[in-house]
Formats: C-alpha cells, structure tokens, sequence
C-alpha cells in the first residue's frame, strides 16, 4: 500500500489523520481536565500512521493468500483474531451488515416481483 501511495496523497491522509487525531485528543483532554502537547499529537499520529500501514499490508497479504485481489471482511476477521474483545465487535457488525444487505436485497426482489406482476 505505502509504496503505490504518491507523496501528495500520504501527506494529505496524513494530515488529515493528524487532524482527526487532534480532534479526538482535544475533546479528550478537555473531559479528563487534562492538556496534551502538539508533540504529543505529532507523535501519537506517526503511531497510528504505522499502524495503519501494518494493518494494511497484512490485509493485502491476507487476500492475496486467499488468491483474491480485493480485501474482505474474512481478512478482516483474520486480523483482529487476537483481540477477543475486538474481533467479537468486529463479528457483531459484519453479521449485523449482512443482515441487513440480505433484507434490502428481499425488499429489492419482493418490489421488483410487485412490478412484474402489475404489467402482466
């Protein structure tokens, strides 16, 4: 991911991220009646920058094992499995989404019957 990314772009998501980081520090800081340093934030965004990089080429390495070419939520899941707390989150939501994927595309096929009928 890192090498395919142009200059411009990372330093845009990055300071965009610096940004967000920021945001959430400040709010933070203000509830826990506490200060944080602009290195501080520096230093945790370069954190969470790496992160953010690991995780993503484990995922398009998790893919390409799989023999796919696109991420998805099964690397997802593989990533997070050492995190119990994390994972059962992340579940949660895929199967919550899925869920709700599957009655939309009811909803979409019982409207498009109703239709079919009525020029018949």
């Amino acid at each position: 991911m890192a090498d395919s990314m142009d200059d411009e772009t990372r330093e845009r998501l990055k300071a965009a991220l610096w940004f967000s980081i920021g945001k959430i520090v400040d709010e933070e800081t203000l509830r826990l009646n506490t200060s944080a340093t602009p290195q501080f934030i520096g230093a945790f965004t370069e954190m969470v920058w790496t992160q953010i990089e690991n995780v993503a080429q484990d995922l398009e390495s998790f893919s390409r094992h799989a023999g796919r070419t696109t991420v998805n939520t099964d690397d997802v899941l593989l990533i997070t499995r050492r995190n119990e707390a994390l994972h059962g989150i992340m579940q949660d939501f895929i199967e919550k989404e899925q869920a709700a994927t599957a009655k939309e595309k009811t909803m979409r096929a019982k409207a498009t019957n109703g239709k079919a009928r009525a020029k018949k």
